[in-house]
């Protein structure tokens, strides 16, 4: 098997999975409870906060665990809005946004919430300028992802942050769900609010995931109940999920350059590939993140592709996971410029460093076969 959805969710690290067992079976009383079985979980739980901390250079007290992605973002975004919408209702964020951020933000307009989406260029990239330019008196919070989840762009994350240090009322959230592990972001340098983090694309567990929120930062709880959490998000606390996650953290810190390198090299190398064959169009920057490729092959269905690559045991996708049973446009590259054709026929190759040099020959040389059948079935 060669898996390349590695965007979608990553092959769980097998030091993360024992993690996990061990704390489930030794550790299963609740954080909260005042015996000292309950004292054990919570001493376990703080400890797996400061050295998430230290990981991620932030404040213990900053770092509220999650459910992963889509809960950080909503967390951020509705609770943004709802905490601080008597200061201003204007909200902004780019067209090229995940699912879980994009809806956030429709759901909010249903609440009366006025929302800018800032256009991006032909390589899916925001200008710093738009956003500045987007900026009215009752703005109160900009939110930008590190790393588009389909093409791999990067965004111009510290430039943002950077002027919105002048907008002390504007908050700032970055969706750093691709970018962990893959790209630079310095949260206190860079003037981020907040940022999401997921367990399960970094060789994680499913359901995992953190939200790092500045003292300064108020936010609306999506959740009620008890206190867990810096009172932001109620319920019983998931702890060999959270130590799961930052165990998978801490595997991802070790030889962090060798790995983005390793993972640069094999895009380098798919990307020629792909370039040299005339019916393969490449969507991505060729700056954008190590392990993202996009490209498109006109008058084929990627979903016929992708089921075709599967019986060889080749896994890819298309869009994002979240949305890849919607339309067959790609909002993404529609925001990027691209023809009907284009954003109808995109594929998505997103690697890992568990992938080998060798399976990106195999994938080139197996998708030029299933290019070449399916050609000689349509006659």
């Amino acid at each position: 098997m060669i898996y390349l959805d590695n965007s979608a969710t990553t092959h769980p690290h097998p030091e993360v999975l024992n993690s996990f067992q061990k704390v489930a079976d030794q550790y299963y009383a609740n954080p909260s409870s005042v015996h000292s079985f309950g004292s054990e979980a919570e001493r376990l739980l703080d400890r797996s906060r400061k050295q998430a901390a230290q990981i991620l250079n932030v404040a213990p007290q900053e770092v509220i665990f999650t459910s992963g992605g889509t809960e950080g973002n909503n967390m951020a975004v509705k609770g943004i809005a709802l905490q601080h919408q008597s200061r201003g209702k204007h909200l902004i964020t780019t067209q090229i946004e995940h699912p879980s951020v994009m809806e956030a933000f429709r759901a909010l307009e249903t609440l009366g919430f006025d929302v800018t989406y800032i256009n991006v260029d032909r390589n899916g990239k925001v200008n710093p300028d738009d956003i500045k330019n987007a900026i009215r008196p009752d703005t109160i919070l900009v939110s930008v992802m590190s790393v588009n989840n389909e093409v791999g762009t990067i965004q111009p994350v510290r430039q943002i942050g950077q002027f919105l240090r002048s907008y002390p009322k504007v908050f700032f959230h970055v969706d750093h769900v691709q970018g962990l592990g893959k790209v630079d972001l310095s949260i206190k340098e860079w003037g981020i609010d907040l940022c999401t983090l997921s367990g399960h694309k970094i060789h994680g567990l499913k359901g995992t995931g953190a939200l790092i929120k500045q003292p300064h930062v108020t936010l609306f709880p999506l959740l009620h109940g008890g206190s867990q959490e810096s009172e932001v998000r109620a319920g019983t606390e998931n702890l060999p999920g959270t130590v799961a996650f930052v165990k998978a953290l801490r595997l991802l810190n070790e030889n962090l350059e060798q790995k983005v390198a390793h993972l640069a090299e094999m895009r380098q190398v798919l990307w020629k590939g792909l370039e040299e064959r005339a019916s393969y169009m490449i969507n991505s920057p060729e700056d954008g993140a190590p392990h993202i490729l996009n490209f498109s092959i006109p008058k084929y269905k990627p979903e016929v592709v992708i089921h075709a690559l599967g019986e060889e045991g080749i896994f890819i996708s298309t869009k994002s996971a979240c949305s890849s049973k919607q339309p067959d446009v790609s909002a993404v590259l529609k925001a990027c410029h691209l023809d009907y054709e284009r954003t109808t026929s995109a594929l998505r190759v997103s690697l890992s460093t568990l992938n080998e040099m060798d399976e990106i020959h195999t994938f080139l040389r197996k998708l030029d076969q299933t290019v070449e059948n399916l050609k000689a079935t349509m006659g």
